[in-house]
């Protein structure tokens, strides 16, 4: 009896990272966003700025420009930090459904 072999199939891709995501420090957010150590630590408390670890010492390099993108909203047009966050958050949301969609349709990402 003769066994019918199956076709051959690529092995599954990991995506992993090849370096380590690069975090910031308490310190060099506040130096990258401008503000004080105890702005930052004001903006932490209400949650408009979250650590990525258990550790509150630790952010990802992307709250950076998300912070900075905030901070420019409430003082170029006066928008509540709440509100700034919202529409940043917003922004956000349609940058990766604009990447998504030129990815589907062979674009560049």
């Amino acid at each position: 009896m003769r066994t019918r072999s199956r076709p051959w199939q690529p092995a599954p891709i990991v995506k992993a990272p090849l370096t380590a995501e690069r975090r910031l420090t308490r310190d060099e957010l506040a130096a990258a966003a401008g503000v004080s150590s105890a702005q930052l630590d004001h903006l932490v408390r209400t949650g408009l700025v979250e650590p990525v670890t258990r550790r509150p010492d630790e952010f990802s390099v992307e709250a950076a420009p998300r912070l900075r993108r905030i901070l420019r909203l409430n003082a170029d047009l006066g928008m509540d930090l709440f509100d700034a966050a919202i529409i940043v958050d917003l922004l956000e949301r349609v940058d990766r459904l604009q990447a998504e969609l030129a990815r589907l349709r062979g674009g560049r990402p």
